[in-house]
């Protein structure tokens, strides 16, 4: 029963994981199901979900008015990429 608890309960560090990574790409059935669980009784990651929320809307809303493109070109991506091997 406690493995089993393990695998349906989310730290809060992975519970937050989920919350972003469900703005990037759909989260599977039992990370949703994780998820919720997780939310429904952590009141700081419920409130950082909401949070979450509020910013990615904002986001996207300033991006429809700016029409500023939300994903990296491959030149900014390859820039990225040297300033992170400059800094190893």
């Amino acid at each position: 029963m406690k493995k089993m608890m393990n695998i349906i309960m989310l730290s809060c560090k992975k519970a937050t994981e989920l919350i972003e990574k469900r703005w990037v790409t759909k989260l599977s059935p039992v990370e949703k199901i994780q998820l919720k669980m997780h939310t429904a009784v952590c009141g700081q990651c419920a409130t950082y979900e909401k949070q979450s929320e509020i910013i990615e809307k904002s986001l996207e809303k300033i991006n429809k008015q700016e029409n500023v493109p939300m994903k990296l070109s491959s030149e900014k991506k390859e820039q990225i990429l040297e300033a992170l091997k400059k800094t190893k």
